[in-house]
């Protein structure tokens, strides 16, 4: 099977459904987006995640896969790209609890870095709160059938990223980043 199809070689791509658009249009902006936090994740594990971080990347990693599909269908219902929903919340939200209960309590903000894993998981949160961003925007200009369910996601998802890169610096024997006064 050859990679390259050269169906998007005039600026369009296919969506999940027989529809096709042109690959800078927002909702691909947000797919965009949602892939290069992906991206940032693989970066993440090569920079060499600790063992209790691993497992909980690789479950948001196939959820993101689940979000954008449904951001790349016109109609996610019918389709069957509607899959991401409170259950999903509700373990981002647990991982935040379990992770945060064994971090030192935060009095001052962080600066981004310790670990190379821990920054870039940074990265990810940041990408992760653009993709927010863009997906919000997505919903506000153009008539989809998009869950709110997928920005109480992603918005959970940052505040895991930042609970994990702390994680992930206690975890290295790195002490955060404070901001100097």
């Amino acid at each position: 099977m050859k990679i390259y199809t050269r169906t998007g070689d005039k600026g369009d791509t296919g969506m999940c459904g027989p529809e096709r658009i042109k690959k800078d249009s927002l909702r691909m902006e947000v797919c965009g987006t949602l892939d290069e936090l992906n991206a940032v994740f693989g970066v993440s594990i090569a920079a060499g995640l600790g063992d209790r971080i691993m497992p909980v990347i690789e479950r948001i990693q196939a959820e993101l896969f689940e979000i954008g599909a449904e951001v790349a269908s016109i109609d996610p219902v019918a389709f069957g790209t509607r899959r991401i929903g409170d259950k999903n919340v509700a373990a981002l939200e647990a991982d935040i609890d379990c992770f945060t209960a064994g971090l030192a309590e935060l009095h001052e903000f962080i600066l981004p870095g310790g670990s190379m894993a821990a920054a870039q998981l940074h990265v990810a949160r940041t990408v992760c709160r653009r993709a927010e961003r863009r997906l919000v925007t997505l919903m506000e200009e153009e008539k989809t059938d998009i869950s709110p369910k997928l920005l109480v996601y992603l918005n959970r998802l940052s505040d895991l990223l930042f609970v994990l890169a702390r994680a992930e610096n206690a975890q290295s024997g790195q002490s955060d980043r404070l901001r100097p006064n």
